[in-house]
C-alpha cells in the first residue's frame, strides 16, 4: 500500500506526455516501470489489434515485477487504413509519414490496459480520426528540420509544432497525445482504484 492509504499505481511508460495526462485529472502514478518488450507489429495483425496487444503485454510484463499493485500500459498506433505507421528514426522515415499523412484522415487507436493487485483486468481501443491539410514542401522541410517527429507514432505530436497541420479531430484528443484519459479513469474506477472527482 502507498504511504496515503490509497493502493499503488505503477504507470508501465516513460512517456512524460502520459503522466502529464493522468496528472491533469488528479492521478499522480507511485512508481514509473516501463516495459521492455518488442513493439514490432505481426504479420497482417490490424491497428487495433496491435494496439491492444502491445499495451496488455507492457502492462503484464509490468505487473509480473509489481505485484499488489495497478499496473497501468498503453500504447499510440498511427494508422492509414490497414498501414500502421512507425515511430520514425531518419529523416526518410519521417518524410514517408508526412507524405502519408498529407491531406488526408488518419486514426489514433490508443490501446489501454490495466491490471489490478488481484489480478484482473480491463483492456480498451479507443479510436480518434485526424484529418491533416495537404502539406506543402517547406511545410515538410521546416517540420523534419525541427527533429519533433523522432520516436514519435506516426512522426508528429498533436501537441507540438504539427498541430499547425491539423484541420480537425473526430474523437479523443487526449488519446492522439499519448491516453484517452475518459476511458482510463473509468477503467481504472471499475477495477476498484479511487479515482478522484
Amino acid at each position: 500500500m502507498a504511504t496515503s492509504g490509497k493502493p499503488v499505481l505503477v504507470l508501465a511508460s516513460a512517456s512524460p506526455r502520459r503522466l502529464d495526462l493522468l496528472a491533469q485529472i488528479g492521478i499522480s502514478p507511485d512508481r514509473v516501470a516501463p516495459a521492455d518488450i518488442d513493439e514490432t507489429p505481426r504479420k497482417r495483425e490490424l491497428p487495433r489489434d496491435l494496439a491492444l496487444r502491445l499495451a496488455r503485454e507492457k502492462a503484464e510484463c509490468v505487473a509480473r515485477e509489481n505485484a499488489g499493485a495497478y499496473v497501468l500500459a498503453a500504447d499510440n498506433v498511427v494508422a492509414c487504413g490497414r498501414r500502421v505507421l512507425p515511430k520514425p528514426e531518419t529523416e526518410s522515415e519521417a518524410r514517408d509519414c508526412m507524405s502519408l499523412l498529407s491531406g488526408r484522415a488518419h486514426l489514433v487507436i490508443g490501446g489501454v490496459h490495466i491490471v489490478a493487485p488481484d489480478g484482473r483486468a480491463a483492456s480498451r481501443a479507443v479510436t480518434t480520426r485526424v484529418l491533416f491539410k495537404r502539406l506543402e514542401p517547406a511545410d515538410v522541410d521546416g517540420y523534419i528540420a525541427s527533429k519533433e517527429w523522432s520516436g514519435k507514432a506516426g512522426g508528429y505530436a498533436i501537441q507540438g509544432r504539427a498541430a499547425r497541420f491539423i484541420k480537425s479531430v473526430n474523437g479523443s484528443y487526449p488519446n492522439v497525445v499519448g491516453l484517452p484519459l475518459y476511458e482510463t479513469a473509468a477503467m481504472l474506477a471499475g477495477l476498484g482504484y479511487p479515482v478522484e472527482t
